[in-house]
């Protein structure tokens, strides 16, 4: 149960997240993640739902699961553990899931809030706008509506004289009704109730539908067939509030979450040249001055210091990290890596699992072979050192402070190059000419004798 903060609102508030769902139309494989956990931009489409949900600081929160239920009640015992949860098996409608959350909390009086698991593109401002408006007008039931010129499956908003709320219908039980499915406002499935007008609205609900379900949608028709008030508020972009049911709404989805993140960024004075073809994943530091270039992929955790750019084509990873100034071209890939300010990898590299110092330069093609087929070991290049094109360092390897590799060098794993060191081959070896180079050949002379 989360904590509010003395005086946050006037009224207890609890949320209904209804995650029960199985996504048939996404034909998810048996090794499928559930359709809630499904991931949207580094995390699942459920994580997006609660940090949305979080912004309000509800007294309660109430996840309903159903399909998949062992796996997502698992998600929330580590990600969501004040959230309490109720299994809904089988899954006969959201009225029916709704219900279930209430009882779950039988003492509750106060404010119910319903949202889905399944879109992740909700905001806390868009809940919170919600709740505001159901304050406000002192109502039994309050919908989030939309518009559209053409609302396909969506269930209508029927009004009356004055624009008074009458009802709402499902598209599938409005096709005897072209009245009906030509209304151009329709329901997001965003609500807020009354806990003590819901409860008895959601008794005994019908399943004489197209679906053969209980809608949640008949308990805020009886509410308004009662004479108690039922409000509602236009969303703000009703396109993004729609729920994930395939995966062409999944890439709706994540589309609408990635341009609001890169907004987010760009509002912060960071320089994103085309959101459009940018992926930021969330929990992304990017500091103000950054440029980040065409067709980039920042994933989860990364950081990004001032002055530093990204792309085009480049991909990086959970734990890449660039300094000030650093510089991660196009068709680079870093992972677990921390380049130090100034540094560059301009083209064609793979960085894993290293670190490069300040103003280190890695050459075309250079890439850390990291994986020995059974553990991740770590590459480091010391500050100003110069690192040829096509080399590969074998790791756990150093190459020191100022040192060099030539062009397509391989530098073996333990074969450390020492500062201001220079090596070229295969195996890398010291420049004949090079003191450092005379003298470990001398040695190698003597351990062979």
């Amino acid at each position: 149960m989360t904590t509010r903060r003395p005086g946050e609102h006037a009224r207890p508030l609890a949320v209904a997240v209804l995650a029960a769902g199985k996504g048939t139309r996404l034909a998810l494989g048996d090794d499928a993640p559930p359709k809630v956990l499904l991931e949207c931009l580094g995390v699942p489409l459920l994580e997006h739902v609660r940090r949305a949900v979080d912004h309000l600081r509800p007294d309660t929160v109430v996840v309903v699961t159903g399909h998949d239920a062992q796996r997502v009640e698992s998600w929330l015992a580590a990600s969501w553990p004040d959230a309490l949860s109720v299994r809904q098996i089988p899954q006969e409608g959201t009225g029916q899931a709704l219900r279930l959350a209430l009882d779950a909390v039988p003492d509750f009086r106060g404010d119910v809030l319903v949202v889905y698991g399944d879109v992740p593109q909700v905001r806390g401002a868009d809940l919170a706008r919600l709740l505001e408006t159901h304050r406000g007008a002192a109502a039994a039931a309050t919908v989030l509506s939309g518009r559209a010129e053409d609302p396909g499956a969506l269930g209508r908003v029927v009004r009356g004289a004055g624009g008074a709320f009458v009802e709402i219908v499902e598209a599938r039980d409005a096709v005897s009704r072209p009245d009906v499915l030509a209304l151009t406002e329709f329901n997001t499935g965003l609500y807020a109730f009354d806990a003590d007008a819901v409860r008895p609205a959601l008794k005994d609900l019908s399943r004489e539908n197209a679906q053969g379900e209980e809608y949640a949608t008949d308990a805020v028709n009886r509410i308004a067939a009662s004479g108690r008030g039922v409000a509602s508020v236009l969303a703000e972009d009703p396109g993004a509030l729609l729920g994930v049911n395939s995966f062409d709404d999944l890439a709706r989805a994540v589309a609408a979450v990635r341009r609001r993140i890169a907004s987010e960024h760009m509002a912060r004075g960071v320089h994103i040249v085309d959101p459009d073809t940018t992926v930021i994943e969330v929990d992304v530091e990017i500091a103000p001055g950054a440029r980040i270039l065409p067709f980039t992929h920042v994933g989860r955790g990364c950081r990004i210091g001032k002055g530093a750019a990204v792309g085009p084509f480049a991909r990086l990873r959970g734990g890449a990290i660039l300094e000030a100034g650093a510089e991660a071209g196009n068709f680079v890939e870093m992972k677990a890596t921390v380049m130090g300010e100034g540094a560059k990898a301009k083209h064609l590299t793979y960085l894993g699992d290293a670190t490069v110092g300040a103003q280190a330069n890695i050459g075309c093609g250079t890439v850390t072979a990291n994986y020995d087929g059974r553990r991740k070991h770590r590459t480091t290049i010391g500050a100003r050192a110069s690192i040829g094109s096509g080399t590969v360092l074998v790791a756990p390897v150093t190459v020191g402070e100022g040192a060099r590799t030539g062009a397509n060098a391989v530098v073996p794993s333990g074969r450390d190059v020492k500062p201001g060191e220079t090596v070229v081959g295969v195996p890398a070896r010291p420049l004949p000419n090079s003191e450092d180079g005379s003298r470990r050949r001398s040695k190698e002379r003597e351990e062979k004798s």
